[in-house]
């Protein structure tokens, strides 16, 4: 409270004053279910209705060729930035194929912009290193090295490393000798199938 004379003003908080970043960013992103195989779909919908949608999406070497080339990074996920209070919740409950927003308590969540930001760099490290590599990569399947001093070399695939973009794989030398080596997984594409006399190396 201010004094001025007999009068008392009520001053304001900071957070009450009205900002240019409260008045025109009503936007918040918010994660949208779809119904599995369905999310290109529901994207299709979204962009049809001029809502701005993040679908990431990674491009992918499938064993198979006639596999799809490119696969969502978030199976069955995607994010839309709108304002809630003026499309409303059902928009999204009775759409083809989505099954709303994700949400806690009943009340959708909002996603922050950082982690927005943090996923399509992500997404895009991934672009720019070649693409996913190991869609349809089991252990025991023969790869082949693409770059790095062991370009050329074909190998076994083991295994992946949670949480990292790297591999870990089985080379064999001319001494037959396999010893394991770390990769990146955008240096190794694959060669065939699993070879039936491997077993896994842990």
């Amino acid at each position: 409270m201010l004094k001025i004379g007999v009068w008392l003003f009520e001053i304001p908080t900071l957070r009450e004053y009205p900002t240019v970043e409260n008045v025109l960013m009503t936007n918040n992103w918010y994660a949208l279910r779809s119904k599995p195989q369905k999310e290109d779909v529901v994207w299709r919908q979204l962009q049809a209705r001029e809502v701005e949608v993040f679908y990431p999406r990674l491009r992918v070497n499938p064993v198979n060729p006639r596999a799809k080339k490119v696969k969502p990074y978030f199976p069955g996920y995607m994010f839309v930035s709108l304002d809630l209070e003026a499309v409303g919740v059902s928009a999204f409950q009775w759409m083809p194929h989505a099954l709303g927003l994700v949400s806690f308590g009943g009340e959708p969540s909002a996603v922050p912009e950082h982690l927005i930001h943090a996923i399509r760099t992500k997404v895009q490290a991934i672009a720019d290193a070649g693409g996913e590599k190991l869609s349809g990569l089991k252990p025991g399947d023969i790869v082949r090295v693409q770059d790095g001093p062991f370009a050329g070399y074909e190998a076994i695939f083991n295994e992946q490393l949670p949480g990292t973009e790297r591999v870990r794989v089985l080379l064999e030398f001319l001494n037959h000798r396999q010893v394991t080596v770390e990769l990146m997984a955008a240096q190794i594409e694959s060669v065939r199938k699993k070879n039936p006399n491997h077993s896994n190396v842990g």
